[in-house]
Order: C-alpha cells, then structure tokens, then sequence
C-alpha cells in the first residue's frame, strides 16, 4: 500500500492494528535479543524460526481473512 495511502488514506479496522502492532512489536524485541545476545549472528536457526514464524503468522492471516 505504502504511497497509495498517503494519497487516499483507506480506514483498517483497530482489531486489526491492534493484532498486527503486537506480532510486530514481539518479533522486533525478540530480534533485539537475538541481535544483542552473546552471539549478535542470526544464523540458519534463527533465520528459520523467523521464517517459520512469519510463515504461520501468514497462514493464520489468510485463515482468519475468510
């Protein structure tokens, strides 16, 4: 959406904000502490559990969708 709503905002729903801004919000601290850990390398472990989680978030999305 990204300039397409600057030039004609469009209404979303707040239970949808809300859902959203708290995935995105756990996922950036847990990003955060992998980032600052004792190994500040996200290797193919961590890259896979976000990938995993960012996969069953879509799938959770589509199923709700309908």
């Amino acid at each position: 959406m990204g300039l397409a709503t600057v030039i004609h905002p469009m209404d979303v729903a707040a239970e949808i904000l809300n859902r959203d801004v708290l995935i995105m919000a756990i996922l950036t601290v847990v990003l955060l502490v992998f980032c600052l850990g004792e190994q500040a390398k996200i290797g193919r472990g961590k890259g896979g559990l976000f990938l995993a989680t960012y996969v069953a978030y879509t799938v959770y999305l589509i199923g709700t969708a309908f």
